[in-house]
């Protein structure tokens, strides 16, 4: 590249150079005499160096490559000229493409195609990149060695495998691991309507590696959280027009959940309630003469005399045992072990008796075992239905929606819509322990506000 931009330079040099723009050229007139300068440093040489015509030339050099696709010095007659023979027709039959002629009227490029052509003869750049391949040095390698190989009759272990895996299907050893492909001519034929199980066509391995294969999910996860329906049907007592004793019914239900809350109010009411007693004479008597009565303390008497020195308790220094003494306390120990021994005997004797007493009383406490089995049981079926503690709030059961006799609509014309779709559903994943019972956010303001006033309230004040 650098040595073709050379050779354009040194041809343009010679004096058979055509320059494109008219102002270059071999005109004298322009030439400003030059200013003799002291060009000792770099700075000098920037500020009076003129490169004006350098640049000129260059940019006609340029503008050459683009529009004719090199110097028009270098190029032939045949493609600068041309022989006009005067022949209109023939002339717009040659310049215009068979494509663009239509009958009957002169058909020209639309003005976007020619905005959109080109306007340089120099050709792009090689875009390297485009013809590089990533790894392509390591795969060569891969495939020569693996060329290599093959010559001298070592197989890969993957080529291996899949050998194994077809003698071992056409051998037909495993009959539940055979797959055939479907594109066997040797394939069985198969019924797509018939009412049996499709074959697995497919060999275990590949559904392994390809990952087709269903890993097995564990039971927990397949535990509902809830043993609650999604949609929980109202009360008959709850349609538009019910029947008496169903509303009189969901009437009562309703009332009970109130009186439930009214007696938590009270119980809160009465033990946050503050014992205001009225003071009567004799206790206002007291507070005022308090502190005014001296009462005689009375002092315990101390024992006289020095009472450091005496040893309470056992005294310290017992007196040696004699031989007999000892003798005698080993024979009443060992009789008492016999005693023991004997009485362990006869209570063993005397259970034989009592064996029936013995079994009731076993077969009442398996009873009692089963029976707390039973509840525990029971307990643990009824918690599954009950909303669990997720978070730090608890799940509160909403308000039925009950309207009283007086407010029941006779058609569904006149029904007043109670109740919000979103908000029961939402209560509805927090009730079958889906989603933790949350609160609505508080609006908490950072800085407090500010009062001030306008300017045109204070001029009426």
């Amino acid at each position: 590249m650098a040595a073709a931009w050379r050779h354009k330079r040194v041809a343009a040099s010679q004096p058979g150079f055509l320059p494109l723009k008219s102002n270059l050229g071999g005109d004298s007139s322009n030439v400003k005499r030059r200013k003799r300068v002291n060009k000792n440093k770099k700075k000098s040489w920037n500020k009076f160096s003129d490169i004006q015509d350098v640049e000129e030339f260059l940019e006609d050099v340029r503008l050459q490559e683009r529009t004719t696709g090199g110097l028009i010095a270098e190029k032939t007659d045949d493609s600068l000229f041309f022989v006009d023979t005067g022949d209109k027709d023939e002339k717009d039959k040659d310049a215009q493409p068979e494509t663009t002629v239509k009958k009957g009227k002169h058909s020209k490029p639309l003005r976007i195609d020619l905005i959109l052509q080109p306007d340089s003869h120099i050709p792009a750049p090689k875009n390297v990149l485009a013809f590089q391949q990533p790894n392509a040095k390591k795969q060569r390698r891969t495939s020569d060695r693996a060329a290599k190989l093959a010559s001298m009759g070592i197989l890969p272990r993957r080529e291996k495998l899949l050998q194994l895996r077809r003698a071992a299907a056409a051998s037909g050893v495993s009959a539940k691991k055979r797959a055939v492909a479907n594109n066997n001519p040797d394939r069985t034929f198969y019924d797509l309507w018939t009412a049996e199980t499709a074959p697995e066509t497919a060999d275990p391995y590949y559904l392994e590696q390809t990952k087709k294969k269903l890993v097995k999910r564990p039971d927990r996860l397949n535990e509902k959280p809830s043993v609650l329906p999604a949609i929980e049907v109202i009360a008959p007592g709850g349609s538009y027009n019910p029947d008496f004793f169903s509303h009189q019914d969901l009437l009562r239900k309703a009332h009970e959940v109130e009186v439930k809350k009214i007696k938590a109010e009270e119980k809160l009411a009465r033990q946050l309630a503050v014992n205001e007693d009225v003071a009567t004479e004799e206790t206002t008597f007291k507070e005022q003469v308090e502190g005014l009565i001296e009462e005689e303390e009375i002092e315990p008497e101390e024992p006289e005399g020095d009472t450091e020195g005496t040893v309470t308790g056992p005294t310290a220094t017992q007196e040696k045992k004699t031989e007999k003494q000892r003798k005698k306390e080993k024979a009443k120990r060992i009789k008492e072990l016999q005693r023991k021994a004997e009485r362990q005997v006869i209570d063993k004797r005397q259970q034989l008796f009592q064996l029936r007493s013995i079994s009731a009383d076993l077969k009442k406490q398996e009873q009692r075992t089963k029976m707390r089995q039973a509840q525990r049981k029971a307990q643990q079926e009824a918690q599954k239905s009950m909303p669990r503690r997720l978070g730090k709030l608890k799940f509160q059961d909403p308000d039925l929606d009950v309207q009283l006799s007086n407010e029941l609509a006779g058609s569904l014309r006149s029904l007043k819509p109670e109740g919000s779709i979103l908000k029961d559903r939402f209560l509805s994943l927090q009730k079958r322990n889906i989603i933790e019972p949350r609160d609505r956010a508080k609006f908490k303001r950072k800085y407090k506000l500010k009062f001030s006033e306008k300017r045109a309230f204070r001029e009426i004040q």
